[in-house]
């Protein structure tokens, strides 16, 4: 652990090195205070990223988290990585990168305030108030700048994080990501069954949901679900041999180790729901969601698709496996929105509908941040035209 001798807004700084030198019941009692906490910003999430290999100096992602200390109070804090690349994060600044490279100037490595490999939104600045939120805003900006880095970038933010990071003067940027909510759009109230959602939809899109399911039916698929301890070491391990396969067949290596899987197993069970398909009695496929296992009072419970993977190929297994196997579990169990993850426009004709997400970046060098503030208003109008294209495209039938 280590400390840097200055104060904001007479609020102590700190750097730490490894989240698994924080206090985790410091640090979870500060999130579940925030707005829109997610089981991703917990110190168990953040702490098996590093220790289980994924999140590491040696795969790009090094860990400076930052901490406000008031006397003993925790004041603000946040996950802060050094990035040497721009994988897994899910907010694409290639082009940015190429035109520093294209300059002569180094954009790596670059400040990134994130949760590793998760585009979901939610806190990401956690802070006892906003004073202490734009007071670490203004932080991560001023400890960026001296240590001469290209640029801070904070991703997949709330609107909190988002009013403190324009306080401290960073952009922002909105992408588009599909997400389920679990209610009747005509008549105000929760689906009762998978069959009163599909009756909510329109008839060409009900038709291409039960073709769908009859394929994977009629091929002999089965699905059955565990959560939390449930969840058997055996079909964690065939999880792993799922998820591993399609990221190498897809041409890359999986981002997340075996031993990150067996640290959610042990520390967060309670947060895990894992599909399989059985074909005769033999796993063929995977998913898994995570889920808020207790919503703090006032808010809606969600679920969080994250990953999935197949040994056999089986037509619309992909869509039923990841949509409606969670959408219907969903139901089942009240849950009262399902986010699909990122991109995928291909989710709308399962009901995923366009919300806007959103990022905040910072510069060093002020030509570059010119031509990107530039850049991001015009980006901001076609975004804003292309939710509005696809709200006009809803799969929902419109009320009599």
């Amino acid at each position: 652990m280590s400390s840097i001798d200055k104060h904001v807004n007479r609020l102590r700084l700190q750097l730490v090195e490894s989240p698994a030198a924080l206090d985790a019941a410091t640090w979870n009692a500060l999130l579940a205070r925030q707005a829109e906490p997610t089981p991703f910003m917990r110190h168990e999430y953040l702490a098996a990223l590093h220790g289980s290999g994924s999140a590491v100096p040696d795969t790009g992602w090094t860990p400076r988290f930052m901490l406000l200390w008031d006397g003993a109070e925790l004041a603000a804090a946040c996950p802060l990585y050094l990035k040497s690349h721009s994988y897994g994060e899910y907010v694409f600044d290639w082009a940015w990168a190429n035109a520093y490279a294209e300059h002569g100037l180094h954009y790596y490595p670059k400040a990134l305030v994130a949760v590793p490999f998760t585009p979901v939104p939610g806190a990401r600045l956690l802070a006892r108030d906003a004073a202490a939120r734009t007071a670490l805003a203004r932080a991560l900006i001023d400890w960026c700048g001296g240590q001469g880095l290209s640029s801070l970038h904070l991703l997949f933010g709330n609107a909190d994080d988002h009013a403190a990071c324009a306080a401290a003067g960073m952009m922002t940027r909105h992408q588009v990501q599909f997400h389920w909510n679990n209610r009747h759009p005509a008549e105000d109230r929760p689906f009762t069954s998978f069959h009163d959602f599909l009756a909510s939809l329109t008839q060409d899109k009900r038709k291409k949901i039960r073709q769908e399911r009859r394929k994977v039916a009629n091929a002999g698929i089965r699905f059955r679900w565990a959560r939390g301890t449930d969840i058997a070491p055996a079909d964690w391990a065939f999880f792993y041999r799922c998820y591993r396969r399609t990221y190498l067949e897809h041409g890359n290596a999986p981002y997340l180790t075996p031993a990150f899987l067996s640290a959610m197993a042990e520390e967060m069970p309670e947060h895990w729901v894992l599909f399989v398909a059985d074909h005769e009695g033999t796993p063929v496929a995977a998913s898994l969601i995570a889920v808020d296992s207790a919503a703090p009072a006032g808010s809606a419970s969600v679920a969080y698709g994250r990953y999935w993977g197949a040994l056999a190929r089986v037509d619309s297994l992909h869509f039923e496996a990841c949509y409606y196997q969670p959408i219907e579990w969903c139901i089942a169990h009240g849950i009262a929105r399902f986010e699909g993850g990122a991109q995928g426009e291909h989710k709308m004709a399962r009901a995923l509908m366009p919300v806007k997400t959103s990022s905040a970046h910072w510069l060093a060098h002020p030509a570059f941040a010119d031509a990107v503030e530039r850049f991001l208003q015009r980006e901001g109008a076609g975004v804003s035209d292309y939710l509005e294209h696809l709200h006009e495209r809803s799969p929902f039938r419109r009320a009599p």
